[in-house]
């Protein structure tokens, strides 16, 4: 794909795996600022991107387009020590004074107020991009306001404050608004109470492996690093604060970016999984901030693979529009990859990524060669216990595969519904080179079970465990499948999964119990396109129908208009045992599945299975979920 603005010569003696320098990144962050500039208001309060409008309206979309924006271009002026070749500060300056000026008000420029998150919330979260925005440009722009605006900007920032966050994330954009506050000798009681009220939160939803829960459930996707990571750390990075609080949030992003890290592919592509995916490159900000920090277990050339390999992947898969600005999909424009909430803006919370830049040019993040990303190095395979989550890595195709056993987006006050379905964290698998299919489509890497002509979905997940060895590992989880068109559950009916990883393969195993006699099962693999060079197989090794029927998803993927998968089919009736082998590749020469086991000994308890490749022996079982791998003896 064409790139809509100009960008330097690629650099292959320092980048010799992108090409990309820190000239790169600026041109790209004047590049998508001067495409976003042209759909301002007179007074710059608004930026009103064309495009379909988001639950929260037109005019809280306009201040989402100034205050995203806002935030590339406070991180590009800021890392260059206050050169601002574009003017971009005084149209921020300029919109700052007029959107304050009657808050609330139906004109032209007049930013919507700060409310509750349930009754105008989107504002809120607005609020945290134009206060870090302040921030990093005060020295230029804050110091050189007049007075009353800054009074009004303070006032209508306060908001924040006084108003009830949704119960997430969203409790750091306060913090933000009160660190800003601080900063600039405007911190009081309220402010301190926001702070602490946001780090004593933190504390309940960090699950260690450097990974928080977004609020009181289990949902862990990209949040992690572009809010739950990025908010705290980069706010002690901006304090100068060198305490044991800097220590504690750095020494988690250390250890987050220790797995997150192996969770890009090769071809720059971050795991299509999770909520918010139209942000796209800012899946690499908590990458740029551990270089910016220290915090991080990485070293700088491998930094800068990961996230200029992430902000060159989009840029040439479509990711903008013909006049440059940033789509609402993942390559190109995709509505099954959106949520309510998004509008034409949306896609600016992308400019996180640009943290990399605070970073200066003798930085070693920029000063260093660039080195091979983890998926580049070594097949690996890594158990994250505390999100339960486990990932897949392959050197000969670059892929990177997600086997979720533990993260959703079921609050623990809400019920589990087959209408609020989530392909983004209800299927079993993600990658970085696939992405789930759309709602009403089949879903793909899916065990479901049909009782009385209803399909179950997957809702609430329980995890049972992970773990990992040498080249293998596992996850297990558990859940009770929910039906759409009727009750709410099967009483007793309950899924027992467990996905062992071991090189290319993926061993699926599964144990349905209290099922209704006549039950029926289903389980799909990866959907890929025709045109895409990727395999997607499946092949039943006990409790399924002989051979995998090919079912079709005529609204595709994120990455292809049209996808298809393989399917088993077996029954079921009380408790059952249901094993099988996937894979997703696009390595050469890989092997047909059904040689890739060479003994299979199942019943209700467990699955024992010996592997081609060496003779190990992988043994499952069940009551309670134990996975064990050893040579083969014989």
């Amino acid at each position: 794909m064409t790139i809509p603005f100009e960008l330097p010569a690629e650099d292959r003696a320092s980048s010799p795996y992108t090409g990309y320098t820190r000239a790169h990144w600026e041109a790209v962050a004047d590049g998508l600022l001067t495409a976003a500039w042209r759909w301002s208001t007179p007074g710059c309060a608004l930026l009103d991107l064309p495009g379909r409008p988001s639950r929260s309206g037109v005019r809280s979309d306009g201040l989402e387009g100034y205050a995203r924006t806002f935030l590339a271009a406070a991180f590009r002026v800021a890392g260059a020590g206050g050169d601002d070749p574009h003017g971009f500060l005084d149209r921020y300056a300029r919109g700052l004074a007029a959107g304050t000026r009657t808050p609330g008000r139906d004109d032209t420029e007049s930013w919507p107020l700060i409310l509750d998150h349930d009754v105008q919330g989107q504002p809120m979260v607005e609020s945290a991009s134009v206060a870090l925005g302040l921030r990093l440009t005060a020295p230029w722009l804050w110091k050189n306001l007049d007075a009353g605006v800054q009074d009004r900007a303070e006032e209508w920032l306060r908001g924040a404050l006084r108003h009830v966050p949704a119960p997430n994330n969203w409790y750091l954009f306060p913090y933000t608004v009160a660190g800003f506050l601080e900063s600039v000798g405007r911190g009081d009681a309220e402010t301190a109470a926001a702070r602490r009220r946001a780090l004593e939160l933190m504390e309940g939803w960090y699950r260690g492996d450097g990974w928080y829960a977004d609020g009181d459930g289990r949902a862990f996707d990209h949040y992690n690093g572009w809010a739950l990571h990025l908010y705290p750390v980069l706010d002690a990075h901006l304090s100068g604060d060198d305490t044991a609080l800097a220590a504690r949030y750095g020494d988690r992003l250390r250890a987050h970016l220790d797995g997150y890290a192996l969770m890009f592919g090769a071809d720059g592509a971050p795991l299509h999984y999770g909520r918010s995916l139209a942000y796209r490159f800012a899946a690499s900000a908590a990458v740029g901030l551990g270089a910016l920090t220290g915090y991080t277990p990485l070293t700088p050339g491998a930094s800068r693979r990961l996230v200029s390999g992430s902000l060159r992947h989009f840029l040439e898969r479509g990711a903008l529009t013909g006049d440059g600005l940033l789509s609402l999909g993942w390559h190109g424009p995709h509505e099954a990859t959106l949520q309510p909430y998004s509008g034409p803006a949306s896609p600016y919370w992308a400019s996180k990524a640009f943290v990399s830049l605070l970073a200066p040019a003798g930085h070693p993040l920029w000063t260093t060669t660039e080195e091979p990303a983890p998926v580049e190095r070594t097949d690996r395979v890594l158990a994250l216990p505390a999100p339960g989550l486990l990932v897949q890595a392959t050197r000969a195709d670059g892929i990177v595969r997600l086997h979720n056993h533990g993260s959703d987006h079921v609050r623990p006050h809400e019920g589990e519904s087959a209408a609020e379905d989530d392909p983004h964290y209800g299927r079993q698998a993600y990658s970085t080179r696939t992405g789930p299919t759309a709602p009403g489509n089949v879903a793909d890497n899916h065990l479901s079970v049909e009782v009385n002509g209803r399909r179950s979905v997957r809702r609430r997940i329980h995890p049972l465990g992970a773990g990992h060895g040498d080249g293998w590992g596992w996850a297990a989880s558990w859940h009770r499948p929910v039906f759409a068109g009727g009750p709410p559950m099967v009483p007793g009916l309950r899924v027992e999964s467990v996905t062992v990883a071991h090189g290319p393969y993926e061993l699926r195993v599964h144990r349905v119990v209290g099922a209704p006699t006549g039950t029926r099962v289903t389980h799909t693999g990866w959907a890929t396109g025709p045109e895409e060079a990727l395999v997607s197989a499946l092949h039943g090794l006990h409790g399924w129908d002989p051979g995998a029927e090919t079912v079709r998803a005529p609204q595709g993927t994120a990455y292809t208009p049209w996808a298809e998968m393989p399917r088993l089919s077996g029954e079921a009736g009380g408790t059952t045992l249901h094993v099988c082998l996937a894979a997703l590749t696009a390595a050469p020469g890989t092997g047909p599945l059904a040689g890739a086991v060479t003994e299979v000994v199942a019943d209700d308890a467990g699955v024992e299975v010996a592997w081609a490749d060496g003779g190990a022996r992988t043994r499952i079982s069940f009551d309670p979920v134990r996975v064990t791998q050893q040579p083969d003896r014989t």
